[in-house]
């Protein structure tokens, strides 16, 4: 690019004195805390275990930018705040993040970046998830006693004429529908599908390996099944009660189900129409969908308030309490939707290549991004005013301080701002990564 010469950017004078900035400060960041997220990758060893089972067909003797490197500048980028790859045609030259890649010059630009994306196929896909699951496990000191997976889809809108682009009627556009596995906080799957198909589609083999994988891991955790309504269907419930798998799953308020649930919508009606506020009143009874081959428990919550009437039903096999199973086993579900959000927040949502696979690569960068901030916060943040912040907010206040960065033979010094409001956070946190 043509160096032009700078002119001062002339802005309101203060008490008769001129502010002028320009471009020409030198070595300064905007990133200088991504020395907390690579300091969490080397302790995970995410980024260097998966690099060592990518392959590689370039020449030997033409390499410039190893698969580790190209990998740890993508994800460390996103999880800077960085969506884009013509980001790092500047961002490439930023000595914070040379130093967190673990390079002395300047690192990929964004057509080489692109070729890295664009190699992407299957067997990486596999290899990623797998890296994730092995995270997830790693992550328990000691084996749980019990495991709920949630399962749930959203839709990412198509950026042009992609391949497999599809419309969808619910979200009206043309989009992808990927699947996410969670538990609790933890990241299992990011699995990028057609929106053309059933949102269910793939659920139950994904469950089935999880389920096989972890039985391995913990013989003895009771491992269960929740999703919303859309995960419903006829065979995979068989499946579950075969293999005696609990599982508690929406389900859609059918008119035989509303029929079932009006004498207790109607209590609802009478319970507000005396004391007002939000009224719920839960029913338990048994239930077989005419595709079903059993009868089923179902738990239908009739509500009422001075903005909706509603019923909704869920089905289920576990034990407990009907308003308890509602509430505390099947409600805290929607806390993934949060978790999915969060997903956008490091971009995954910009699957904007061409082609199918290096748009499932950049759905699986923005997950490992996901999965070393979730370790600081998890791990390190308990007990901090940034225990519950997401991950924007992590991003702002951890990662994004000012540093003037010095570097000579011996040494690589960050000069953090003075200004910084954390340091006392921050100090405790590089004292308590470089004890463990």
């Amino acid at each position: 690019m043509t160096n032009c010469t700078q002119y001062p950017i002339q802005f309101p004078s203060i008490k008769n004195k001129k502010v002028l900035a320009n471009f020409l400060g030198g070595d300064i960041s905007s990133d200088g805390g991504i020395l907390l997220l690579r300091k969490i990758d080397q302790k995970l060893k995410l980024t260097a275990s998966l690099a060592k089972s990518f392959s590689d067909r370039r020449a030997p003797g033409k390499i410039d930018h190893t698969i580790l490197q190209m990998l740890r500048q993508r994800v460390y980028g996103i999880a800077a705040g960085y969506e884009d790859l013509n980001d790092h045609d500047s961002l490439k030259d930023d000595l914070a993040m040379q130093t967190a890649v673990g390079k002395e010059s300047a690192l990929a630009s964004s057509p080489t970046l692109c070729r890295f994306e664009n190699s992407f196929s299957r067997k990486e896909a596999i290899l990623v998830h797998q890296a994730l699951f092995e995270s997830f496990i790693q992550s328990f000191p000691s084996p749980p006693k019990k495991l709920i997976l949630d399962f749930d889809a959203t839709d990412i809108p198509i950026h042009g004429n992609q391949e497999s682009k599809a419309f969808h009627g619910y979200y009206d556009h043309d989009c992808f529908l990927p699947l996410h596995v969670f538990c609790k906080e933890k990241l299992l799957v990011s699995y990028l599908r057609k929106s053309n198909e059933d949102q269910a589609k793939h659920t139950w083999a994904i469950f089935a390996l999880l389920y096989r994988y972890l039985k391995k891991v913990w013989p003895e955790a009771e491992i269960n099944f929740r999703g919303d309504g859309g995960f419903c269907r006829p065979c995979f419930l068989e499946w579950l009660d075969r293999n005696k798998i609990g599982y508690i799953i929406g389900a859609t308020c059918n008119a035989r189900l509303k029929k079932a649930l009006e004498p207790y919508l109607a209590e609802a009606k009478k319970n507000y129409e005396a004391v007002g506020g939000v009224q719920q009143v839960f029913a338990q009874f048994a239930y077989r969908a005419g595709s079903w081959k059993r009868p089923r428990k179902v738990i239908g919550k009739a509500e009422c308030s001075a903005v909706k009437e509603q019923c909704r039903v869920i089905v289920t096999n576990l034990e407990g309490e009907k308003e308890d199973l509602y509430k505390q086993q099947y409600c805290p579900r929607g806390n993934m939707e949060n978790k999915i959000k969060e997903q956008f927040l490091l971009f995954s949502d910009r699957t904007s290549a061409h082609r199918w696979w290096p748009n499932q690569f950049r759905l699986l960068l923005s997950a490992l991004a996901y999965v070393l901030i979730e370790h600081l916060r998890s791990g390190y943040l308990k007990n901090t005013k940034w225990a519950q912040a997401q991950v924007d907010t992590i991003r702002l206040k951890l990662f994004k301080i000012g540093a003037v960065i010095f570097k000579n033979t011996r040494k690589i010094l960050f000069n953090l701002s003075s200004s910084y409001p954390d340091q006392d956070l921050f100090h405790n946190l590089a004292a308590v990564m470089n004890s463990s």
